[in-house]
């Protein structure tokens, strides 16, 4: 199943992704690793701060590995993910 959650863009990632925030559609269930792959998809540009990332799911801090998310659609307001 999948759900769309809206990516927030800050600093110098904002700057390599050219978007402060977007709407990205992913499966409901995957890692931090998986997320950030999906994202790189759309902006390879940010391929080269990936040991500098770090994602805040809900206002929860989670850093990119093998972590389970489970992220909730957008008509939810706290399924935001920053990046």
């Amino acid at each position: 199943m999948s759900c769309e959650v809206v990516a927030l863009y800050f600093a110098r990632s904002a700057e390599l992704a050219g978007v402060r925030s977007e709407i990205i559609s992913v499966p409901q269930q995957l890692t931090s690793l998986q997320l950030w792959e999906e994202i790189v998809k759309r902006h390879p540009r940010l391929a080269a701060i990936q040991d500098q990332v770090v994602f805040a799911v809900r206002q929860e801090y989670v850093f990119l590995g093998d972590q389970l998310l489970v992220l909730q659609s957008v008509d939810s307001r706290d399924a935001d993910t920053e990046v």
